[in-house]
């Protein structure tokens, strides 16, 4: 029996832990051998006095290996992309199929959105037919055919993190960094993917508002890659305002093909090139990510990431009408819709990307919690953003929604989320910087 009260007053004193005490540790909660109270003690010890470099490690190796684990056949080194969870983020749509028709193997594990994020599991939902549980075979063969597979997170990989994150939610320890860490991570480990782009993310629509918190976490998760043998990097990205001009499941899909299809908003097209590279450089397609750019941008002109698109959701069951991959239709969304408009004129000085994502929560597109049903065709069109003039009348944004009752209790919320002023405020940048085993390099 593991003896829980000397390992937490380990921790309460601010000590380290051995690797043996923290797999056992791991192993005695997954069991169901410790009871909550004791665990959440730790967490808060953690979340005061952090983890060492060694106990972050076997905590999280401990998390990946507690259950099933994904494996390829030696010598396919997948790589996989993770956000940290944005307003209108969808560019693993993009990116997935983009790295594979460059040449990368792209085994990517995602979740469903919660609170004012979006989840990929949700939107690839929008798709008709679409399979977003393959089993292990039908995920490991699909990365080896295809070059690139999309699939929710199975309770048979990492058990014990989900266990733990369900504890830290209610014990405010979620915005601990070694413990955000380790649950990115070993979530990744299980997943068989052995190279790793994070996508982490700054601002009023991310977890990780300040640059500092975010720069802290983009660190953290590329240098415990590094020690555990992995090739990693972080891209750090502004949040501000969301992402596109679509947010909203159906809606992001529809605006990923545009991307895809060599259309849609710079902004996107600009920041699935510089994943894309990154995701090439890690997985040794391209020398640096500079030409891991080049030939992603390449790509992305002739339309492969397209194709391949169409072949990963075919794959997995899924149905698009040939209009809607050229841009001839889309996919449909709510049947109501309210348009918000300028009271005056002026400069957008500011698009709150978190209350614009709290208003598509609010429109039946996001959830308060994990068992919430989601409205898939919910949506918010983004039409001016930070730096646009606009008159007064102008269309600021527009709302989907399946109840007109619905966008009502919406629009204030929406309303909120545009600030007009007098003088013109420059375009927050979208790349700052990224973070690799060197350092962190500005752009």
């Amino acid at each position: 029996m593991f003896e829980m009260l000397p390992f937490l007053e380990t921790k309460r004193e601010g000590g380290n832990a051995s690797p043996e005490s923290m797999r056992e540790f791991v192993k005695a909660y997954n069991a169901g051998e410790l009871p909550d109270y004791q665990v959440a003690a730790w967490l808060m010890a953690v979340f005061f006095n952090g983890l060492s470099q060694e106990e972050l490690e076997a905590f999280t190796l401990a998390l990946a290996y507690s259950g099933k684990t994904v494996r390829f056949p030696e010598g396919l080194l997948p790589v996989d992309k993770h956000s940290t969870g944005g307003v209108g983020d969808k560019t693993t749509l993009v990116v997935v199929p983009l790295a594979a028709a460059c040449g990368a193997k792209v085994a990517k594990l995602s979740g469903r959105g919660l609170g004012f994020t979006g989840g990929t599991v949700d939107k690839l939902s929008a798709i008709p037919g679409m399979s977003t549980e393959l089993s292990v075979k039908e995920f490991v063969d699909q990365v080896i055919s295809t070059g690139c597979a999309v699939s929710g997170h199975s309770k048979d990989l990492a058990p014990a993190e989900g266990k733990f994150y369900s504890l830290r939610d209610v014990t405010a320890t979620v915005p601990s960094i070694p413990l955000i860490t380790s649950s990115i991570l070993s979530k990744k480990i299980a997943g068989g993917a052995r190279r790793f782009v994070f996508d982490v993310k700054f601002g009023a629509g991310a977890f990780m508002e300040t640059k500092e918190r975010a720069l802290e976490l983009a660190g953290t998760l590329v240098e415990l890659s590094t020690r555990l043998g992995f090739d990693a990097v972080a891209v750090l990205t502004n949040m501000e305002q969301p992402l596109g001009h679509w947010v909203g499941n159906t809606a992001e899909v529809n605006e990923a093909i545009e991307v895809l299809d060599g259309r849609g908003p710079e902004d996107t097209r600009d920041l699935c090139v510089e994943i894309t590279g990154a995701m090439l450089y890690v997985s040794k397609v391209s020398p640096t990510i500079a030409e891991g750019k080049k030939t992603a941008a390449q790509a992305l002109s002739k339309k492969l990431g397209l194709a391949r698109f169409r072949e990963m959701i075919e794959k997995q069951g899924g149905r698009l009408d040939e209009n809607i991959l050229s841009g001839k239709k889309s996919l449909p969304l709510g049947k109501d819709t309210l348009e918000v408009r300028a009271q005056k004129p002026g400069w957008v000085s500011s698009c709150d990307a978190r209350l614009v994502g709290e208003t598509l929560r609010l429109l039946g597109g996001g959830r308060l919690k994990k068992s919430d049903e989601v409205d898939l065709s919910a949506a918010v069109e983004v039409l001016k953003k930070t730096g646009d003039h606009v008159e007064a009348g102008d269309v600021l944004a527009r709302i989907y929604a399946s109840d007109e009752k619905i966008l009502k209790i919406a629009v204030p919320k929406i309303e909120k989320a545009f600030s007009i002023g007098e003088e013109k405020t420059q375009r927050p940048g979208l790349v700052w910087g990224i973070r690799d085993a060197r350092g962190f390099h500005p752009l």
